[in-house]
């Protein structure tokens, strides 16, 4: 693939207002400098990594939120710190109208890519 050529995830972030973007483009940088051997592909329409062949994270764009899938593990790890947001099993939603906990994201990042190593 040439350097110049988008990507089917260029093509998904591009499709959401510039805020929304700016959102997308960092949890998508932190999980490439995270894990950089993860493989990154769309899956259920949204972008998603996995490392090991297991999934490590996948994240989506939404009208209110960004949505963040890691995995009902790495949800109950982090249950304290995500329990302020809207959840389903595995799900969190990060509301646009509050700040994006970056840090919680790394954490729950090194979380899983520690999980997806160790098995």
């Amino acid at each position: 693939m040439g350097k110049n050529e988008m990507t089917e995830i260029d093509k998904y972030i591009q499709n959401f207002p510039d805020e929304v973007q700016e959102i997308l483009v960092k949890i998508r940088e932190l999980i490439k400098k995270l894990a950089p051997e993860a493989e990154e592909q769309m899956a259920y329409g949204m972008p998603g990594y996995k490392t090991n062949k297991k999934p490590l994270i996948y994240f989506g764009a939404y009208k209110n939120h960004i949505g963040l899938y890691a995995t009902p593990e790495a949800h109950a790890e982090f249950k304290d710190e995500l329990s302020g947001y809207k959840q389903g099993k595995g799900s969190v939603q990060f509301p646009l109208n509050h700040p994006i906990p970056y840090e919680l994201i790394e954490r729950i990042i090194k979380f899983k890519l520690a999980e997806n190593n160790k098995k």
